[in-house]
């Protein structure tokens, strides 16, 4: 006699959706910072022209990869004869924070169907994850808000690339108006949103400072992957006293 297996439980706080008034309202949420994703992607377009990648290559490499941090460092080995492994091995050390922000968002993608992860987790972004974080631990139970805050930031990354490979030039770096620092001070606000008592100060000093001293002693990225786990640390120590 089989036993009907019993379904998964629902995570805290109800079931999950995945609606398209979910996804245009996190379209909506992250337009304005969205925006400021146009600079990069010209400066993208631009440094890719530069190393000889035609118009076409270079848009389809933002649409396909979408990875601003990973495409820069690629264009370095963009040279015959291609040194394909050790090109991985970049994109795989940069996105390796990934692996945390995946972990993170566990309790809530995995209660959809494989095909909805798949697109999900596809257009994930630092972000699209720190803005849909936020939006869930609030108690928001439509997943359509990180597909919706992906969507536009890979619609905006795209057009940035096909403006920079076709006449960024003229333009100049995005540097020069300061547009650099936009992202950082998003991300900050989104953390600090999220410290809701002082307990909770430890752990994000601690993931910090390891980030920050690491940052030119480790492979670009690992510093990130580093300094989330030396602050769960502290945050599990913290918590075990």
């Amino acid at each position: 006699m089989t036993q009907t297996p019993s379904p998964a439980p629902e995570p805290p706080g109800g079931r999950l959706v995945l609606s398209p008034a979910g996804t245009w309202r996190g379209v909506r949420t992250l337009l304005p910072v969205a925006i400021f994703v146009i600079p990069f992607g010209i400066a993208f377009g631009v440094a890719a022209s530069e190393r000889g990648l035609p118009v076409i290559q270079s848009i389809a490499m933002s649409a396909l990869v979408f990875s601003g941090a990973a495409q820069f460092p690629t264009l370095e080995f963009w040279q015959d004869p291609i040194a394909f492994a050790s090109l991985a091995l970049v994109v795989l050390a940069v996105n390796a924070r990934h692996v945390v922000m995946g972990a993170a968002l566990s309790p809530w993608i995995n209660t959809l169907p494989p095909r909805h992860r798949v697109l999900l987790l596809s257009l994930l972004s630092d972000p699209n994850f720190a803005s849909g974080q936020m939006a869930l631990r609030a108690g928001e139970r439509d997943l359509g808000v990180l597909l919706g805050g992906g969507l536009i930031l890979w619609v905006n990354w795209i057009a940035g690339t096909a403006i920079g490979a076709l006449a960024g030039r003229l333009i100049g770096a995005p540097a020069t108006y300061g547009l650099d620092v936009v992202m950082t001070c998003f991300l900050a606000a989104m953390v600090a949103g999220q410290i809701e008592r002082r307990t909770k100060i430890l752990p994000v000093l601690v993931a910090a400072i390891v980030a920050v001293v690491l940052l030119d002693q480790v492979p670009t990225g690992w510093n990130v992957i580093l300094g989330a786990l030396a602050g769960g640390i502290a945050g599990s120590v913290r918590h075990a006293r």
